[in-house]
């Protein structure tokens, strides 16, 4: 009797693993398509991010050269930030279904005794700053957790990230 309940519940089990891997192949698709649009500078700047907040489209109205070089500046790291947040927003609106079933799982502690239950062990990451370069927020005082130059020599590039 109690290998039947223990062939039930794998069966149960597999099957929702099953399903919950369908889920995710599923919202990985839908997550590979997934862009956010934002504007600014009533509408004379446009830009369009993918899931991961990259920029892939930037489009300027006719009267761009209404503005000043640091008011497209900054309207662009504004329109940028705002759609890349919108993105992850839709991109989290996307797993709320997983999350959902995941929530219905029996926890591997309640299917053997005395395991742990991994998922509340799970770190969580801070929020990604949105600070510009050398700014108090992106000091730090361990040292530990500075970077390097990570460029790879003999890779050049046409985009510079400092002037030469």
């Amino acid at each position: 009797m109690a290998n039947e309940w223990l062939r039930a519940d794998a069966a149960m089990m597999m099957d929702a693993l099953s399903e919950q891997m369908q889920g995710i192949a599923k919202i990985q698709r839908d997550r590979s398509r997934l862009t956010a649009t934002a504007t600014a500078c009533q509408k004379r700047i446009t830009v369009t991010v993918n899931a991961d907040g990259i920029l892939i489209e930037t489009r300027f109205a006719d009267d761009i050269g209404d503005l000043s070089y640091p008011e497209i500046a900054e309207a662009m790291t504004e329109a940028v930030q705002a759609a890349a947040r919108k993105a992850s927003e839709d991109g989290r609106r996307l797993m709320e279904p997983l999350r959902e079933r995941k929530s219905r799982l029996p926890r591997l502690s309640d299917l053997i005794e005395g395991a742990p239950d991994l998922g509340s062990a799970m770190p969580v990451a801070p929020p990604t700053s949105v600070a510009p370069p050398n700014s108090p927020e992106r000091r730090y005082d361990d040292e530990d957790t500075r970077f390097g130059d990570a460029e790879q020599p003999g890779r050049r590039s046409m985009v510079s990230d400092h002037d030469e």
